[in-house]
């Protein structure tokens, strides 16, 4: 079951968008509420797994308090509903799943809410076993006058380095002042490992690995001539993964 929170000053679309979604099967919205202060205090007793958030909360802004919530619970899937379509770019800086513009339409919700159930399929409710949640598919990364919507598909590896991420896929590199900790909450753990406290990489990339010195490892990868650093410590977790 998805356990969904809207966050919506008007009471009406509230009720509206509420029905849309419970019409979805496996849906149920746990939490609705109209302001940002009410909508953090329930995001934390409810601990929804999706929130559809306005973008104008009677004069609050619905941006900062998706951000807020996802301070408290990176993995959220936050969804926002609104009425201006201006602030797209804004929202997917943090990492927004989805942006819908009023006035709503349910096949469109279905489809989004379907997708966020397909991530979530055969996944373990037991916490103890629990396994990560697939990541995002998009990282968005603002420049100095630009913003780039990079799949995370093509991501070969991230370095930390003078302040900076350095994102480096096959064809290009981004750089971005994000910490490499928010970056890697944001990422399918199944498919990338933090290798080292500098480095994120795709595990399907790895080619060989060197030693580099005694606890030490310099990792050769696909696609690229950059190289990464991982631990033994990781190289050890990583054997228990894989077959070798």
């Amino acid at each position: 079951m998805i356990r969904v929170m809207v966050v919506e000053d008007e009471e009406q679309i509230r009720d509206i968008l509420k029905k849309m979604i419970e019409k979805t099967s496996d849906c149920e919205v746990v939490a609705t509420c109209g302001n940002f202060a009410s909508a953090i205090s329930d995001f934390i007793k409810h601990r929804p797994d999706v929130v559809f958030m306005d973008i104008d909360l009677a004069g609050e802004s619905g941006l900062e308090c998706a951000k807020a919530i996802t301070e408290v619970e990176p993995k959220v899937k936050i969804v926002f509903a609104t009425a201006h379509s201006e602030y797209m770019a804004n929202a997917f800086e943090i990492y927004a799943f989805d942006y819908l513009v009023k006035p709503f339409n349910l096949e469109r919700i279905g489809k989004t809410l379907d997708r966020i159930k397909s991530m979530t399929t055969g996944k373990n409710t037991d916490n103890s076993d629990s396994k990560a949640e697939p990541g995002y598919e998009k990282l968005v990364i603002r420049g100095k006058e630009e913003i780039n919507f990079i799949d995370t598909k093509d991501i070969i590896m991230i370095e930390r380095t003078d302040g900076m991420c350095r994102i480096v896929t096959k064809d290009e590199t981004f750089l971005t002042t994000a910490s490499l900790s928010s970056i890697q909450d944001k990422l399918d753990s199944d498919k990338f490992m933090r290798c080292h406290k500098s480095y994120i990489i795709r595990v399907e990339a790895i080619k060989k690995l060197e030693i580099y010195g005694r606890w030490t490892y310099t990792v050769t990868l696909k696609d690229t001539d950059d190289t990464a650093l991982m631990t033994s410590e990781k190289y050890n977790e990583m054997k228990q993964k894989l077959v070798f």
